[in-house]
Order: C-alpha cells, then structure tokens, then sequence
C-alpha cells in the first residue's frame, strides 16, 4: 500500500524537491505552502507522516504541531529547521514532533527518516485465525494495551505521541535492562546513521511527566548515571 507523505514548506524549491525525490521511493506526496494550508491538509487527509518546516507563514510549524497534538492526530511529524538552535529542536519534541532535521540535509537523509519513522509506526499485515491472548503490561497503576495504543493510569487515559508510546513500550519489553542512549535511538528511531541522543532524553521526560506521580523522582523509569535508562517493576 502507497503511503502519503504530506510536505509542509514554503520555499518552493525545497518542497519541489522533496516531492521528487519522495515520488521516486515510491511515495504519494501531498503538498502545503503554509502552515494553515498543511493543517487543514492534515486534518483532512490524515496522511502517513509529515515533513513540517518550522518557519512558515499564516502559522509556524510550532503551532501545527501543537494544534495536531491538540486534536490528538497522532500524525508523525519530522519537523524541518534551517536553525542549528538547541532550543528550537528541544521545543519541537516537546510540542509533540517525533524527529527534526536541520537544513541542509540530503534526499538521502530525509528518504532513509521518512522510511524509518513509517517503518516503526506501520500496523503489520496480520492473516484472520485465531487471536492471541492480547499483551498487556501491568506494573501498579500503570497499564499498557500495545497492540490498543491505550495506556492507563489507574482510570485515568494517557495521551502519547506515536514515538512516545514506542518507546515506552520498547523500555516496558526489556524492563530490569540497562538501555543506553544509543540503544534506544537505534531500536526505536532505528536509523542507519549517526543520531542525537537528545532525542531520547526529551522522550524520556514526557514519558515521566505522563506516568510518573513526581517525574523528579521517577519510580518506573530509572537514570542509570553514565550508562542509560532502566524500567523499573515498582517495588511492593
């Protein structure tokens, strides 16, 4: 099945050439110009994924991604900025985009992303016989439903973006393990080339603000100084 990739840019040379190089893998490409006309796309044709620029007109690729996150449209997003700024990057994740690349980037990189992100966030193709026992993790208050994308603590429903919830489901599948940074960004972002690891501590923390009752002094997921991450089953 043609996955749809929705290209949210305004320099038309950049957008132009990323639908090239997009159609040429094999993808469907729609396209915006500003940040209210890829909204309104998004919500519309709900595509696979999303290329959003971060300086946009009418709305910035801030707002999008917030207003997206806000409607709960669980929409990956690889957010595009010319900035090489921390601060820039670090806000994206945090207002819910799942990666960021920074301008000047190849087709390559951008091919080799997009397939990465479809890859982990694709529903595999499963044939009707007999259902499996559904996998549940329950550790306390916190229950995971996987193959639900559902989450709760105790009653109440907790909201992830797709990454979020991929990574709290990789920590939860080797829980008691030592995970280190790059382990988790080759497992979950799974990418054939160099990342940042800061990608995974911005994660991180949403996940402690969403299941952690004082996310300054986590019981579920553990700093294991200079090392990593660790899930933790809460002691009795």
């Amino acid at each position: 099945m043609v996955k749809t990739v929705l290209v949210v840019e305004d320099e038309i040379s950049i957008a132009t050439l990323l639908k090239y190089n997009l159609e040429q893998a094999g993808f469907s490409v729609l396209l915006a110009h500003d940040g209210q006309a890829g909204l309104d796309t998004a919500i519309k044709q709900s595509p696979d994924l999303m290329l959003l620029d971060l300086m946009l007109p009418i709305l910035d690729g801030m707002e999008v991604c917030k207003e997206l996150r806000r409607l709960r449209k669980n929409i990956p997003i690889i957010m595009l900025t010319a900035r090489d700024d921390e601060f820039d990057k670090v806000l994206g994740l945090e207002l819910g985009a799942d990666d960021y690349m920074t301008k000047p980037f190849s087709p390559r990189e951008v091919i080799a992303r997009v397939k990465a992100v479809l890859r982990r966030f694709s529903a595999p193709v499963v044939e009707e016989v007999e259902e499996p026992a559904e996998l549940i993790y329950s550790f306390g208050d916190l229950h995971v439903y996987p193959e639900r994308f559902e989450a709760f603590l105790d009653v109440e429903v907790l909201e992830f973006t797709p990454k979020e919830f991929e990574l709290l489901v990789y920590l939860l599948e080797n829980k008691n393990r030592v995970l280190t940074r790059d382990q988790l960004l080759s497992a979950v972002w799974n990418y054939d080339f160099a990342g940042d690891t800061r990608i995974v501590d911005v994660h991180i923390s949403h996940l402690r603000d969403k299941i952690e009752e004082n996310s300054r002094k986590p019981v579920f997921i553990k700093t294991i100084r200079g090392l990593g991450y660790k899930f933790e089953e809460p002691k009795k």
